[in-house]
């Protein structure tokens, strides 16, 4: 009796281990739900909102973009990091937005890095310092001298405390010796409002936010905090050819719950591949000036580690 209890057991793990293996195999097998931590019309809702459609074609399945604010983004990230984890709930990650929400000695939350998968990056973008079209101020180099000249009597408008925009301010008022006024606000919608009707003196945003003011000369972007030339702005020095090797950008990319199984990984990645390769995303992430870097799971992980350290130190975390 024993030894046939012993034959019937090791039958249903063989049958569980199939069972598993083939519905993992087979995903998606349903819609997927794709969290954003921000509001609907924003930088990542509509880089998600690209992605949802092309994998959707891919694999014929629905991803439902859905929304969930508020807590700095750690409303929606917090709901993700507590999804089962199975491929049917993902979400974007923003670095470095994701960090002050933990980080913060604070704050007293439970989540961290560790409570994600990394999946994939998607989109860089670099942060950028403008000025109105017709303020007087006319390259990068002659506003910082006027900055140094009154510390902080200039007003610079950026979305969120800890973000890319509010870290790039921090490290250039260190690295160069300025001191702002910052103004912090909910949206860069706000931010670029406020700059538009001279309420501001400058705007600490990313590229894809205001590449096409730049090209109606609505505002003036200055400088670009990238070790390159950006391709939506090719007239527009970094920061560091003019002697700030200051390289804040906005990552978006792609996670899951801690635990995720590598059975689900891999078919996962491979349909962000396929998407984020295909000519069509590609062509529409140029229109929208969202620049694509590719970077897989483990060199992900790598990447916000990094960030995760220079970051505690720039803000004494």
């Amino acid at each position: 009796m024993r030894r046939s209890l012993g034959v019937i057991l090791s039958f249903a793990v063989l049958v569980g281990m199939f069972c598993v293996g083939s519905a993992a195999a087979a995903w998606p097998e349903k819609h997927v739900k794709l969290i954003v931590v921000y509001g609907a019309g924003g930088g990542t809702d509509i880089t998600a909102r690209l992605l949802a459609q092309g994998l959707e074609k891919v694999t014929g399945k629905q991803f439902v973009v859905e929304n969930i604010t508020g807590g700095a983004g750690w409303v929606g990230w917090s709901a993700l990091a507590k999804a089962k984890p199975d491929g049917y709930t993902i979400g974007y990650l923003n670095i470095p937005h994701l960090y002050a929400g933990y980080l913060d000695p604070k704050m007293k939350r439970t989540e961290n890095l560790e409570s994600f998968t990394p999946i994939m990056n998607h989109v860089d973008d670099p942060c950028i310092w403008a000025v109105k079209y017709d303020s007087p101020h006319k390259s990068l180099k002659e506003l910082v001298e006027a900055i140094k000249k009154e510390p902080g009597k200039f007003s610079i408008a950026n979305h969120g405390y800890g973000g890319d925009d509010n870290l790039a301010v921090l490290d250039m008022e260190r690295m160069a010796g300025l001191k702002f006024n910052v103004v912090h606000n909910n949206s860069t919608t706000i931010s670029r409002a406020q700059l538009l009707g001279g309420h501001v003196d400058l705007l600490g945003a990313n590229v894809s936010e205001v590449f096409q003011n730049h090209q109606n000369k609505e505002l003036r972007v200055l400088g670009v905090m990238s070790s390159k030339r950006s391709p939506f702005l090719p007239d527009v020095p970094t920061f560091k050819e003019l002697g700030w090797d200051a390289q804040w950008a906005s990552t978006r990319g792609v996670g899951a719950p801690a635990g995720l199984p590598q059975e689900i990984v891999k078919p996962l990645t491979e349909a962000l591949v396929k998407v984020i390769n295909s000519p069509e995303h590609q062509e529409k992430a140029k229109q929208l000036g969202l620049a694509l870097d590719v970077i897989p799971s483990a060199e992900y992980m790598e990447l916000m580690k990094k960030t995760e350290q220079r970051i505690k130190t720039l803000m004494g975390w």
